[in-house]
């Protein structure tokens, strides 16, 4: 898979048309879509994902979290910080199955949600650590910090500060409303920030983030 090849906006994929994108193996495509099965069974009584993305996993969910390998292809450890549905925490975690020293820390504030992740890290026996904790509160060394639809630019980074100053870069999943976020962000931080299309999605970004500080 190509970064910054992104899909046609009407394209929505299987698991075939995935697999043939991504490079998966069977043994992949299998946790994948037990994944989707327990998504939805659990979504039935928890506002996890919205329930018309179900219909688009593939896309929607799969390749969109997918898509971040690739660019940290030598990253083995990596935190995502409001995990929440495991997006795209578990499909890293799955991806990563077999690495050795691969782990991904799920970060995730809500206890509910954290049950959640517990019985799909434990169905999967993926290769993760939940942390029913503060994004913040924590002091974890990482690779690479993560997060989608966990909050706008500013607030993300003070959330991802601790665990950039320690050495990792963010690649946090974007929607259209990204270079205003990121006007935003800069009242209150100095960065670097790098932008590529989402594959999932062309009007969406992922936003690589590099040396970070707050503006005095």
């Amino acid at each position: 898979m190509q970064p910054d090849l992104a899909l046609a906006p009407e394209t929505v994929l299987d698991a075939p048309g995935f697999q043939a994108l991504i490079g998966a193996t069977d043994a992949q495509i299998a946790d994948l879509t037990r994944f989707q099965t327990l998504l939805a069974e659990w979504n039935e009584v928890m506002n996890l994902v919205g329930p018309l993305t179900i219909a688009t996993y593939w896309t929607r969910h799969a390749l969109d979290s997918a898509q971040l390998i690739p660019l940290a292809p030598e990253a083995i450890t990596w935190a995502d910080l409001g995990a929440g549905a495991g997006l795209p925490g578990v499909v890293l975690a799955i991806l990563l199955k077999g690495r050795a020293g691969a782990k991904v820390h799920l970060v995730e504030s809500m206890t509910k949600r954290c049950r959640f992740l517990e019985v799909v890290a434990k169905d999967l026996d993926l290769p993760v650590q939940i942390h029913n904790a503060r994004a913040e509160d924590l002091k974890l060394k990482v690779d690479i910090v993560t997060a989608r639809a966990c909050a706008p630019m500013a607030k993300l980074l003070g959330f991802a500060e601790p665990y950039l100053r320690s050495g990792a870069v963010g690649l946090f999943l974007k929607g259209q409303d990204v270079d205003a976020e990121l006007a935003e962000a800069r009242k209150a931080w100095t960065f670097d920030a790098d932008l590529r299309t989402s594959q999932s999605d062309p009007r969406g970004r992922i936003v690589q983030v590099k040396r970070l500080s707050r503006v005095r």
